[in-house]
């Protein structure tokens, strides 16, 4: 199978580099670290911080933008996962931090580069028509409410919204029942089941699939280290003000709260290969969803979905 390179819209680092505290040199790097595994076009995604550090943040990201050479995959824009989100969903996120989703709080943070907000809508005051009036796509996540009207998308589903209810509305009934949604999903059998995984392909129309790894800053760096002798036991890093504890298969604070994925998106196409459950329209869906026509290149994968070769102009 021959397709276009991929695209990850929801990923908080990788290679020991993570988005809210990496300088310039960091993310230049894992653009092109990340470009050998397939992946194109990135948004950088910064979890909830403090006004002033997710405004430096995007500064930084959007400096090495305007930096980038051939050889790096390309940096679409950031997406802003937190500070405007529900804390009966924070999943991870530090609540100290968290915003009334209300223009003028996001005025204390807003950037151009800001290509994506995760809310919660059941929360908004008036910030989701002023993101649309500003062509950013609003998605719903870490949040409790069923209606969404007004958003583009959902925001790894099923994990830290309100689940599957067979009364009245809820934020992962919504997802799945509403056909013009986009809406990600963690497919790397951690953060959601098979047969939850299962539920979900038979819902969403096969062209508002959005496969997302929402991996974490150890991702492709504990096995680096690990490797050479440099950790024993679980590999401990710092992420969202948590020490975050990494056993081999899943990343996690100390009262077990998920952190975020530890596997790259072709991992994830690979496994859902293994299990049935992959269509090559997934890999087209994220060009569709932020029209993106710019970015040139492919990937050749085997009959197994491993990468054989990576072709970028």
């Amino acid at each position: 199978m021959k397709s276009r390179l991929l695209i990850e819209q929801h990923f908080h680092g990788a290679f020991g580099v993570n988005f809210n505290t990496a300088n310039v040199d960091d993310v230049l790097y894992l653009s092109k670290e990340i470009l050998k595994y397939g992946i194109g076009g990135i948004f950088p995604t910064l979890v909830t911080d403090s006004a002033a550090n997710i405004k430096r943040a995007v500064a930084v990201i959007k400096e090495a933008a305007a930096k980038q050479t051939a050889g790096m995959a390309k940096i679409l824009g950031v997406h802003l996962e937190g500070i405007f989100i529900n804390e009966k969903k924070k999943g991870i996120h530090n609540p100290v931090h968290f915003l009334a989703p209300t223009v003028e709080n996001y005025k204390l943070l807003e950037d151009d580069f800001i290509k994506i907000v995760t809310l919660a809508p059941e929360l908004n005051v008036d910030l989701m028509g002023y993101l649309r009036e500003k062509g950013v796509k609003v998605q719903a996540g870490h949040c409790v409410g069923g209606d969404l009207t007004g958003c583009s998308g959902t925001t790894h589903t099923f994990n830290a919204m309100e689940g599957i209810s067979h009364r009245g509305k809820s934020t992962a009934l919504s997802a799945l029942i509403n056909d013009d949604l986009y809406s990600e999903v963690i497919a790397d059998g951690v953060h959601v089941s098979d047969d939850a995984l299962k539920l979900f392909f038979k819902c969403k129309p096969v062209d508002k699939v959005l496969l997302v790894s929402d991996c974490l800053p150890c991702t492709k760096y504990t096995l680096a280290i690990c490797g050479k002798g440099q950790c024993e036991g679980l590999y401990k890093f710092m992420f969202a003000d948590s020490e975050i504890f990494y056993d081999g298969k899943q990343a996690a604070s100390k009262d077990g709260t998920i952190a975020g994925s530890t596997t790259l998106l072709p991992d994830i196409i690979k496994r859902l290969h293994s299990v049935g459950m992959f269509h090559p329209q997934y890999i087209e869906n994220p060009y569709n969803y932020h029209n993106i026509d710019d970015i040139k290149g492919a990937v050749e994968w085997d009959d197994e979905c491993n990468i054989l070769r990576v072709c970028s102009d």
